[in-house]
Formats: C-alpha cells, sequence, structure tokens
C-alpha cells in the first residue's frame, strides 16, 4: 500500500478519469479518433502478427492455436459454456457479496474498537496469507460439490481485501473534520456517515476492486478443483482433451470478465468518488 489515497480523479492531460495509483492507464481511454486508431492499429498488429508468425511457423494447435483458431472455437462452443459461465457468476457474486459485506462492517468495527482490531487482526493475516484453494477439499468434503464451498472460498478470498482497503480509508480520514464536527454536537454515528465513509470512499472502493478480482481467481481456481460446472471445470476438460482452441476460448471470456469487473468499479468511482479531486 503506498501512502497516498487513490482517487478517482480526471487526469491532468483532461483525456479522462481515472482511478490515481490503480488505473492499467492515465484516464479512461482515448478521447480522439487519433488515439482510438493508434488503439486499434496496435491490437491489430499484435494479434495479426501473432497469427501470422504461428502460422509461418506452423505450430500445433495443440501447443499454441491462432487467435483466429480461438475466435473460432469461443464463437462455437459459446452456447455449450453459456450455463457454466452461469455457475460461475452465481459463485463469484454470492461470495463475493458476502466477503464483501461482512469485511466492510469489520472495518467499521475495527476503526472504531481499537481493542476489536487486536483480537481479530491475527485471523484476518491468516486468511490474506493462506492460499484458500488449500482449503477447497476440505470445504467439499464438509459442503459436497455445490455451489457451497465455491462461495465459501470466494467469501474468504475477498473478504479480508475489502476489510484491509476499507480499515485503511477510514482511518486516513482528516481529524480536523472530526473535531470540528465533535465541537457541534455530532454523534459517533453521524461523524461516521457524514465524514469517514465519504472520505473513505476511493479506498472502499479500490478494496471491493481488488477483492472482486481475487474472487474470480479463487472461483475458477474452485472450479478446477472440484465439481462438475463452471469455468474452471471447462478449463480442465479442455486441457485433459487437448482442445487447445477452446481452452484458451474459456481464459478469454475469463479476461473479459476480469476487464469487466474493473470498468465496473471504475465508473461507480467515477460517480461517488470523484467529488475529491
Amino acid at each position: 500500500m503506498t501512502d497516498a489515497i487513490p482517487e478517482f480523479r480526471k487526469s491532468q492531460s483532461g483525456a479522462g478519469v481515472g482511478l490515481a495509483g490503480v488505473s492499467l492507464a492515465a484516464g479512461t481511454g482515448a478521447r480522439t479518433r487519433k488515439e482510438i486508431a493508434i488503439i486499434i492499429l496496435v491490437a491489430v498488429i499484435v494479434i495479426g502478427g501473432l497469427e501470422v508468425l504461428l502460422r509461418w511457423f506452423e505450430v500445433p494447435h495443440y501447443i499454441l492455436p491462432p487467435p483466429s483458431a480461438i475466435m473460432a472455437a469461443l464463437v462455437k462452443e459459446f452456447p455449450l459454456l453459456l450455463p457454466h459461465l452461469r455457475d460461475t457468476l452465481i459463485c463469484l457474486f454470492a461470495g463475493f457479496g458476502i466477503g464483501a459485506s461482512i469485511g466492510l462492517v469489520l472495518a467499521a468495527v475495527v476503526t472504531q474498537k481499537p481493542f476489536v482490531e487486536k483480537v481479530i487482526t491475527p485471523y484476518i493475516l491468516i486468511l490474506v496469507t493462506t492460499p484458500m484453494l488449500a482449503l477447497v477439499p476440505l470445504l467439499i468434503l464438509r459442503f459436497g460439490f455445490g455451489y457451497s464451498p465455491r462461495i465459501i472460498a470466494v467469501a474468504l478470498a475477498a473478504g479480508p481485501m475489502v476489510m484491509i482497503n476499507a480499515a485503511t480509508g477510514f482511518r486516513r480520514t482528516d481529524s480536523a473534520k472530526i473535531a470540528l464536527a465533535r465541537s457541534y454536537g455530532a454523534s459517533v454515528l453521524q461523524i461516521f456517515w457524514k465524514i469517514r465513509a465519504p472520505m473513505a470512499m476511493p479506498m472502499i472502493l479500490v478494496g471491493l476492486m481488488i477483492g472482486a478480482i481475487f474472487g474470480l481467481l479463487t472461483c475458477v481456481g474452485a472450479e478446477m478443483v472440484g465439481g462438475g460446472f463452471g469455468l474452471g471445470n471447462r478449463l480442465t476438460t479442455y486441457s485433459s482433451m487437448i482442445n487447445m482452441p477452446e481452452f484458451f476460448a474459456v481464459i478469454m471470456i475469463l479476461s473479459i470478465m476480469g476487464i469487466l469487473l474493473y470498468v465496473l468499479f471504475f465508473l461507480i468511482g467515477k460517480k461517488w468518488a470523484s467529488w475529491e479531486a
């Protein structure tokens, strides 16, 4: 963690709005036709160059299929992958919702009650440093091969990330504002909702974004470990059958899901946290 609080703000060039310290670029994207053309040109060169090189050197599809084969497999297999995509999304959103809710509540509590922080901090550190995939077999033995073990694993992976970032945001509130509010007779709850929560919103959104990405990775890993459904299960199936175009088609879907999660929280931050700039 850096000392600066991430901000959803306009870049200095005025090209867009970005999340300082977290975004993949300085702004949300190209605003001019020239920039859009350059982005498209680079993508065409990279994808087209990869296609030409793989075909020129006659690389077998079972090692690395060309982009055209991956796209063809994606179009062909998408109707079959759609139910598995639904199962992955159910596990992801259910686990993330549970983990994020608990993480936000714990973050609010530990910032108000330092003793509680001393009690639960060791367990949070254990959750952060323990790979959740190692617990999936144990969860499957207890809860079976359904949604439950995957949802629990996602919640355990996402919750601590949300809590750590949210607690950091709650603590970095301007003490002068809190002192001024107390001088006017504001209660602890009023200070929290009117000062701490709005000022911590950038860090909260960063925690939610990171938690969602960690949740997606854990969800796919849990599906690969056990269960007969989900995109992670398709990865295991396709790799065992050496159907690499279909394998990379699933990878493409998961990559798009990760990008959409980033864009979602970026847009939320642009609406609810850009005021800090």
